[in-house]
């Protein structure tokens, strides 16, 4: 699928969503960013498309609540004519060292029941415009099968339900929507890792450094143009799993 012309909607768009849809942007895709806490991450990313050209619509939708996530790509739709790629990139990364049932519920929400209910809602839209590509993000680790940190079993497990969630939506609606998910490893640090604990990674990623958000954006754009990929799960971790 040639991205330009058509319309993606996108969620969680702060830091590498915002890289995303600048790329998006670069080819002509008009966009839909939905933001549950971020609004000011999202205006800033749809003033940057606006500027490369494209129709953008912000809107508020949070990821966990049907209601939202039905009005989100209905918006989407009646704003900007059509709906042709889901990027399902809203996710929390949540240590849990003594999980409760609360924790469970959270994760799977977040990571895992959003995806979903993003899919089925967007996916009679998208077939009304000829079809399309959903993009999910799970996770190296899931994909890999390597529980390797300890206090991440909600996360896990929700991540691991990310790509299960594509294989089997990847069968249910072919052969119109192709439906695959990106499995990221050391992409952005995280903040508050110490310069010892960044040596550590990059000590143990193959490419020995962090990948940057451009990488998660360059596979995007190859599971959108593919038109003979889905039901895969691609890792975008420097070789981090092979360590």
């Amino acid at each position: 699928m040639d991205p330009r012309g058509k319309v993606a909607l996108i969620t969680g768009g702060a830091r590498i969503g915002q890289v995303v849809a600048q790329s998006l942007a670069a080819r002509g895709c008009g966009l839909a960013l939905t933001y549950r806490d971020s609004r000011t991450a999202a205006e800033a990313t749809a003033d940057l498309a606006r500027k490369a050209g494209v129709a953008t619509l912000v809107v508020h939708a949070d990821a966990t609540e049907e209601a939202q996530i039905r009005a989100a790509v209905q918006a989407t739709a009646q704003t900007l004519g059509r709906l042709d790629i889901l990027i399902n990139m809203a996710s929390t990364y949540v240590r849990t060292l003594e999980p409760a049932a609360a924790d469970w519920a959270a994760a799977i929400d977040a990571n895992a029941r959003s995806a979903f209910l993003f899919s089925i809602h967007a996916a009679p839209v998208m077939r009304a415009s000829g079809g399309g590509r959903i993009i999910n993000m799970s996770d190296w680790l899931v994909i890999s099968g390597r529980p390797r940190y300890k206090g991440y079993t909600p996360y896990f497990a929700s991540k691991a339900a990310v790509a299960a969630l594509t294989e089997s939506m990847a069968l249910d609606f072919a052969p119109d929507i192709l439906v695959n998910s990106i499995a990221p490893g050391p992409i952005l640090a995280p903040p508050d890792l110490t310069s010892e604990e960044l040596a550590e990674v990059m000590e143990a990623t193959p490419l020995a450094r962090w990948g940057g958000a451009e990488e998660i954006a360059k596979a995007v754009m190859f599971l959108i143009e593919t038109d003979f990929v889905t039901g895969e799960s691609i890792r975008v971790d420097g070789g981090r799993h092979l360590a």
